[in-house]
């Protein structure tokens, strides 16, 4: 006896009822949530009725075809403006202004007519945040109200300015040299700065107590540099011991080697194999020195000051702009030496630039990487770089904190480096593939 396939047509608006009825499901389950302290009959919309309500979306959807564009407009406009009446009837009953939950039902009517005849995955993403913006309205209130002005004016600014000016800057070089790429150039200066602001969030969000480590991590994010040179004043004034101190200078070195293995994870897919290891190897001991000062003599270490200084926002047109130039000027002068004494001219130019600012040379050296470079140069010169990087923040730190604090942060970053070359020396051949594959995921194309 033959059988009878299904209309794979009629599978399909089976599924697409289902993801309707499921976005309304989702949404009421939140709403009701949120309602579930009122008494039956109080609310304009619960579970089942936002749950009816994408269902309905759905089904005015499927009809589209049979009512034309006038009758679903016509159904469209009925639901609404029955659906805004009762809301409004519950805020004056309420003495409620807020216009969130009427315009989520409005939004789960439209996404349940789009699952209709759209990508089902878009419709199920959209609903899903819906769902997350409505119940983390406490937790997103909390952080708007931890938020200064300034902090969201710099965002602001550096948003607007990268939707504007990004569209507008050509994707070419521009200079003789060849080594300057305008959009390029303020695409990373902007991928810097955003991972330095969102340290600098996260931080405010976390409140004062989250102690010396994680100050001095949340620091790294704007610059370890500062963070070092900070800790040394307090051990200096007697404010902070140097071994907390010393312990928050390693950790804040750990998180600055960590984020040049992730810009080059982002900016240097062929340069992460050859560095990766050593790089992420070196961040490991940074941090294990961190926590085995931090506990090694707690009673010697006291109570004292928790090391946490006051941190500006990262994200000021000012420091964008000397970043931006400072990063433009890494990379004219890197081609220039590249072309004039060939790929080993860039190693001892890292070791002067990488006194100031690893994270520049490390985009300059994937930029010259991307151009032709040799990426066992690149990954050579990223290596110096960091190398010099922490060689300065020691004499910084004996500079600023004296003999004992820096001799403490020279202790970790010895062991870090010497970590780093047996790594680099033994094992790199060994766990490059794994770098490589985890670089092939998601690289940003600067091409």
């Amino acid at each position: 006896m033959p059988t009878t396939m299904p209309d794979p047509l009629l599978i399909d608006m089976f599924q697409r009822l289902a993801m309707a009825l499921g976005i309304g499901f989702l949404v009421g389950v939140e709403r009701g949530w949120q309602h579930r302290g009122a008494p039956d009959g109080t609310r304009a919309a619960g579970l089942r009725t936002h749950a009816v309500i994408g269902l309905m979306g759905g089904v005015a959807g499927a009809m589209l075809p049979m009512i034309g564009q006038i009758g679903f407009a016509a159904l469209t406009l009925v639901f609404a403006g029955a659906f805004v009446a009762f809301k409004l009837r519950e805020s004056f009953k309420d003495h409620d202004v807020s216009v969130t939950g009427t315009i989520a039902g409005l939004l789960v009517y439209a996404l349940g007519a789009y699952a209709m005849w759209g990508d089902l995955r878009i419709a199920a993403a959209v609903g899903v945040a819906l769902v997350g913006l409505l119940a983390f309205k406490e937790a997103l209130h909390g952080w708007l109200d931890k938020i200064t002005w300034k902090e969201l004016r710099s965002a602001l600014l550096i948003l607007a300015a990268t939707a504007i000016a990004l569209p507008l800057l050509p994707d070419r070089t521009i200079d003789p040299w060849e080594a300057i790429n305008p959009r390029e150039l303020w695409l990373l200066t902007i991928l810097v700065a955003g991972a330095s602001f969102a340290g600098y969030i996260a931080v405010r969000v976390l409140g004062d107590d989250v102690g010396v480590l994680a100050g001095a991590a949340a620091g790294a994010f704007v610059s370890s540099t500062v963070v070092t040179a900070e800790l040394g004043r307090r051990v200096k004034r007697g404010e902070s011991h140097a071994l907390v101190g010393g312990a928050a200078a390693a950790i804040a070195a750990a998180i600055s080697v960590a984020r040049v293995v992730a810009l080059l994870a982002v900016t240097g897919a062929a340069v992460l194999p050859e560095a990766g290891p050593a790089l992420v190897t070196a961040s490991v001991v940074f941090g294990i020195s961190a926590f085995a000062m931090r506990y090694f003599d707690r009673a010697d270490a006291g109570d004292g000051d928790d090391g946490r200084g006051e941190l500006r926002s990262p994200l000021d047109l000012w420091s964008v702009a000397q970043f931006a130039l400072f990063l433009g000027a890494v990379i004219v002068v890197g081609r220039i030496v590249a072309d004039a004494y060939g790929q080993a001219g860039l190693l001892p130019f890292a070791a002067t630039a990488g006194l100031a600012d690893v994270d520049a040379v490390t985009l300059a050296a994937t930029s010259l990487v991307r151009g032709g470079l040799d990426p066992s140069v690149g990954a050579h010169a990223v290596m110096i770089a960091v190398l010099m990087n922490s060689l300065s923040k020691g004499f910084i730190a004996a500079f600023t904190g004296g003999w004992r604090y820096a001799g403490l942060y020279f202790a970790a970053a010895a062991t870090a480096t010497i970590a780093a070359g047996l790594v680099w020396l033994f094992a790199t051949p060994f766990l490059a593939p794994i770098f490589s594959q985890g670089a092939s995921l998601a690289p940003l194309s600067m091409s």
